[in-house]
């Protein structure tokens, strides 16, 4: 971090008042398009279990306008209530970002001040601060910049201290502190760029779209939850399925075409870290990860993840699961024109998109069929792409659909979507974690990285329906998930019928249980769900319970690992055991 940004970070302690009843959780700078808006700016969530969220809403946005009044800012001001709580949005220009976040603190602070009887500092002294701040964030250049960059239709990506405009081969960077009056323009352009989100499918999906560009003869790439990677270059491992991974890889001078996987915690942190990508694609959203920054319901879930059309520019394709109820509905409020794709062709969203000529995907008698509006084409029996298991993983048919769907928005050819829909395996090399099968003593394993009962269920329903003489299944999971979360995804797992259950502990993943605490909980759900006491085996790591599954394995078995930790150990037992 440049000194400059650190300052800034630093410049202002506002001594918000500690009291459970009124608590401001968290600010933070939007980088980009977000939940709010299609601005940057800045967003604070306050709890308020001891007051009415309406009432404090009305006090924190009193003050806050009464700040940006005395800053002479004209800016746009945007709520969000939930139970318990409220949001709320300031949108701001990217020189003042930081004043920003200090603008929704102080508001909070008068506020909270008054409801809770304190004395606060005097207003026009936290206001005179306030602009010292704004003074020093001020940046004309960089405004000037990023505003030309918009009228030529060049995208940008920020950061505390540099800016990118342009992406990969036709990107350059510049710090924010020595910015050019004039680059030239002519050197810079967007690439071809998708945006993958979703409860499940988006990492499948993310690197079933970087290898069709990689087919179609591009550098692609990939940011990823496991990794960036540009070509077969991997840049670095991690969860890079944030603004840092999609600003490592779209400033790789090499790369023709981005695929990013972005996450929830992503888009409400820092928000889009892009505005002009040609596909966003909804896989689909579940119940997994409520309860922060004041998303509490499935359809808040939803609303996040449509944020991705914020990210697109114009004429982008928005491509959506029609499968899934909540984007269903969510959808039809947002005034788009989504490209829909689904498993059943007679979905009412496919019907209307091809009634009226617009591009949507389907599968008609267990065969993918792509439409632009115009012409439909069979593009490929779902028996040939091998990710669906010879069809029984339905969940990753609608992963292929959308993917395939996303690759005519990024203008690849049918041929290159194609071919890797045939090619692509679910291998430990090609797609890690995802249903990686093996062979070991006559059994066919598989190891997979679902950890919530959408993704579990899914999962164990495609593999119970492949022939098997026993069936044996490994557990573990992480420390914040409730008893409740935990038991949901033993039963989940249990679609699978197992005949004999390995219960691991996650040493590195107790987040504040004791140990044995989440194994006796699965164990004891294993057994309320039918399976004999005896036949529940608990073991003390991830790697121990893959070498007892092992041992036990006999010819005709199949057994399903889910694995969240020491995946890497737990694939070089595999290997070593596989025929």
């Amino acid at each position: 971090m440049h000194a400059r940004s650190e300052e800034l970070q630093n410049a202002l302690e506002i001594p918000v008042p500690d009291d459970p009843s009124l608590v401001l959780d968290g600010c933070r700078r939007l980088l980009g398009p977000n939940v709010y808006c299609d601005q940057r700016g800045a967003v604070g969530d306050g709890l308020m279990p001891g007051f009415a969220p309406a009432k404090v809403l009305d006090l924190w946005q009193t003050y806050l306008r009464a700040l940006i009044d005395s800053l002479g800012w004209r800016a746009d001001i945007v709520t969000r209530s939930f139970e318990g709580g409220a949001s709320l949005f300031l949108a701001a220009r990217a020189d003042r970002l930081m004043t920003a976040a200090y603008v929704i603190e102080a508001a909070w602070y008068f506020a909270a001040c008054d409801l809770l009887g304190r004395t606060a500092i005097a207003f026009e002294r936290m206001a005179a601060d306030i602009a010292a701040i704004a003074q020093k964030e001020a940046n004309p250049t960089l405004v000037h910049l990023l505003e030309q960059a918009q009228g030529r239709g060049i995208d940008q990506l920020l950061d505390d201290d540099a800016v990118t405009l342009g992406h990969g081969m036709g990107g350059q960077t510049f710090d924010t502190a020595d910015l050019p009056a004039n680059p030239d323009w002519s050197a810079l352009h967007d690439i071809p760029l998708a945006l993958v989100t979703g409860t499940n499918g988006k990492t499948t999906t993310t690197r079933l779209i970087a290898a069709m560009g990689q087919r179609a003869g591009k550098v692609s790439g990939l940011s990823s939850t496991d990794f960036v990677r540009v070509g077969d270059d991997i840049l670095d491992h991690g969860d890079y399925s944030g603004p840092a991974g999609a600003r490592r890889l779209l400033r790789d001078p090499r790369l023709e075409l981005g695929v990013l996987e972005v996450a929830r915690g992503g888009i409400l942190r820092r928000g889009l870290p892009v505005t002009r990508a040609r596909a966003a694609v909804v896989t689909n959203v579940a119940a997994d990860h409520l309860g922060q920054y004041g998303i509490n319901t499935v359809r808040d879930m939803t609303e996040t993840k449509l944020a991705v059309r914020r990210g697109l520019a114009p004429g982008g394709w928005l491509i959506l699961n029609a499968q899934d109820a909540t984007i269903r509905e969510a959808a039809h409020g947002l005034g788009e024109k989504p490209v829909w794709f689904a498993l059943d062709p007679m979905r009412d969203e496919i019907r209307a998109a091809r009634a009226a000529g617009q591009p949507c995907g389907w599968l008609q008698d267990e065969v993918l069929i792509l439409s632009d509006g115009v012409d439909e084409i069979a593009l490929i029996a779902a028996t040939d792409v091998p990710l669906t298991m010879g069809g029984v993983a339905r969940y990753n048919i609608e992963n292929a659909l959308a993917a395939a769907l996303a690759g005519r928005a990024l203008g690849l050819p049918d041929a290159a979507i194609r071919d890797t829909l045939a090619s692509f395996r679910s291998d430990a090399k090609s797609n890690p974690g995802r249903a990686n099968e093996f062979s070991v003593n006559g059994a066919r394993v598989f190891v997979d990285f679902a950890h919530n009962p959408h993704s579990i269920a899914a999962v164990t329903s495609a593999l119970a329906a492949l022939p098997a003489k026993r069936r044996l299944v490994l557990l573990m999971h992480a420390g914040d998930r409730s008893d409740d979360e935990i038991r949901a995804l033993v039963e989940g797992a249990f679609a699978l019928r197992p005949d004999r259950v390995v219960i691991a502990e996650n040493p590195k993943y107790l987040r504040g249980r004791q140990p044995g605490v989440i194994p006796a909980l699965m164990r004891a759900t294993a057994i309320s769900l039918g399976c004999a006491a005896d036949q529940v085996l608990l073991c003390e790591t991830p790697v121990d319970g893959a070498k007892r599954i092992i041992g036990l394995l006999q010819p005709g078995d199949l057994a399903l690992l889910l694995v969240h930790a020491d995946r890497q150990a737990v694939f070089d037992l595999l290997n070593a055991a596989a025929e």
